[in-house]
């Protein structure tokens, strides 16, 4: 840049201005040119090997696979919900349909079976159910086939089963008597519980008689009970009378004459399979005494 000076002013690119009379100078410059916001300029992404085109095709492009992966996405989950929906819906028809045909007349008693009974008469059980008959098997009164079976004495335990479309089957348990107890009355025949299961003038035969101390309620008959219910079976028939003071006493007598001393219920198997054993071996025994059973002793 070049100043120059001398009367009458300073010039600057063009510009003249006065300073004084004494002195003047010019100064000359070079100025830019002023920017055009209207001229060309390159873009941002200009030193992108990416035109725009392609950059809002790869945008286009992932839209589309976002959108294909959200209605499968939903296809999935509608048809799932579809399924879960059939499913639950089929599951309430069914059993909905099973409950109403259940307790429609459909599924009505219409005819009683008697499964178990051999001392008892399986007809006398049936024609005491009779009531039940016309009623759906799912309304089977329990409490009224309880009332009903409770006339037979015979009748330990028991079990209905329903068996669709009509049938009501009834298993029944009897009782196994045990012995006779001698009274004014005649003789009652017990089970091992103490049970009365019928009262007659004359002794059953095959029924032995029961002398026990305190009667059906004491500890010596409840292990009476026990002892008959395990001799063996081949002696069971010939047993003729049961005596027992005490639970450790109980004593056996036989149609032959034979007293057996059987002590307690304790080691029933081992006592059975001693006394069968015994009679084998002495069959002339007037007494056996199988207390302890490794210690036989025979009379």
């Amino acid at each position: 840049m070049r100043r120059t000076a001398g009367r009458g002013g300073v010039r600057v690119s063009g510009t003249e201005r006065t300073v004084g009379d004494a002195e003047s100078s010019t100064v000359r410059g070079t100025l830019s040119e002023p920017s055009d916001p209207y001229a060309e300029t390159e873009p941002e992404w200009a030193d992108r090997p990416t035109s725009t085109r392609d950059v809002w095709r790869a945008a286009r492009v992932r839209r589309k696979a976002l959108r294909a992966e959200i209605r499968r996405f939903t296809q999935r989950s509608r048809r799932r919900r579809i399924f879960w929906i059939s499913a639950v819906g089929a599951m309430v028809l069914v059993i909905g349909g099973s409950a109403i045909a259940a307790y429609s007349p459909l599924f009505a008693v219409e005819k009683i079976s008697v499964v178990g009974a051999t001392t008892l008469d399986a007809s006398a059980v049936e024609a005491a159910l009779a009531d039940q008959v016309g009623t759906p098997l799912a309304l089977v009164d329990t409490s009224e086939v309880k009332a009903a079976l409770l006339a037979f004495p015979l009748i330990e335990t028991y079990s209905l089963e329903a068996r669709p479309p009509h049938d009501l089957t009834v298993r029944i348990v009897e009782r196994t008597p045990v012995g006779v107890i001698r009274s004014a009355a005649g003789y009652t025949l017990v089970d091992a519980a103490g049970v009365a299961l019928a009262t007659t003038k004359d002794q059953p035969a095959g029924q032995p008689l029961l002398d026990i101390e305190g009667g059906p309620d004491s500890a010596a008959f409840d292990s009476a009970g026990l002892v008959v219910r395990s001799v063996p079976t081949d002696l069971r028939a010939s047993l003729t009378g049961v005596s027992a003071t005490t639970a450790d006493d109980v004593t056996l007598t036989l149609s032959s004459g034979l007293v057996v001393v059987w002590g307690s219920s304790e080691d029933w198997p081992l006592k059975a399979e001693v006394l069968s054993r015994t009679l084998v071996k002495r069959p002339d025994a007037a007494t056996i005494d199988v207390t302890s059973p490794r210690a036989v002793v025979v009379g």
